[in-house]
């Protein structure tokens, strides 16, 4: 279901307390997105009214990525904007109505990253080569078929945040592993960073045809979208891999 206009105004009107930009980003994408997690106008669902933003990428195992190992999980994410400085996602396997829901993810802005502790540091990640590597992509809604080329300039606008923010994620659920039930404790999760990690052509090969999109084509339309640059605790795994040759970093 689309968002109500009611929805929208509300949502659009919250925003505006914080910051104009964000509103003016926000409202670009509220008038065209489409959650997928079914009607949020039951007033008992009131937390997910603000679910606002869905976006598609993939998740790797941050313990280990420690160790050079790349495992991917593909992560549909539906995004609450809390405040113009926290983002808070539901994690599901897909965006069907049985989908199953396998995590959490917090994204913050790299000034509010920076005033943390250097320890919580080292537990986010970094999106820069999410976004500009084409992996990260908020899929078409049906509002926009037809009209893809309008889609892909707001998506665009959206990049240029997303860029900059950093995430926090658990799994509670490896789906990869266990099917039936999720087994085990959270696992943190973190992305990729660079292409010598993953062969990302064929990992996104079948996202890519289910979404009818091309990440190198986004690639090239993200050519202009520069990070604010990754300190040096963020993606804390793949550094220690690097710095000991470990996995897909080995000589």
């Amino acid at each position: 279901m689309s968002l109500v206009s009611a929805g929208i105004s509300n949502t659009a009107a919250t925003l505006l307390k914080f910051s104009p930009t964000a509103w003016l980003k926000s409202w670009l994408l509220y008038i065209g997105i489409q959650t997928h997690v079914g009607s949020t106008i039951d007033p008992e669902l009131k937390p997910l009214h603000n679910v606002c933003e869905y976006l598609n990428a993939l998740h790797i195992y941050a313990d280990e990525a420690r160790e050079g190992k790349v495992r991917t999980v593909e992560a549909h994410h539906f995004c609450a904007h809390v405040r113009k400085d926290l983002r808070q996602c539901l994690l599901y396997d897909s965006c069907t109505p049985g989908a199953r829901l396998i995590g959490i993810e917090y994204m913050i802005p790299k000034e509010k990253y920076l005033q943390l502790p250097e320890d919580e540091q080292k537990l986010w990640h970094s999106h820069e080569f999410e976004v500009q590597s084409g992996m990260l992509v908020l899929p078409t809604p049906a509002t926009h078929r037809g009209q893809e080329d309008k889609w892909e300039k707001l998506e665009t606008e959206a990049m240029k945040e997303v860029v900059g923010l950093y995430g926090k994620t658990w799994h509670t659920w490896q789906v990869d592993i266990h099917d039936e039930i999720p087994m085990g404790v959270p696992r943190l999760m973190g992305s990729l960073t660079e292409y010598e990690q993953l062969n990302i052509d064929e990992a996104l090969a079948d996202r890519n045809r289910r979404f009818d999109v091309d990440h190198k084509e986004k690639r090239e339309v993200r050519k202009g979208i520069e990070g604010p640059g990754i300190p040096e605790n963020a993606d804390s795994w793949w550094k220690e891999a690097k710095e000991k040759n470990l996995g897909v970093y080995a000589a």
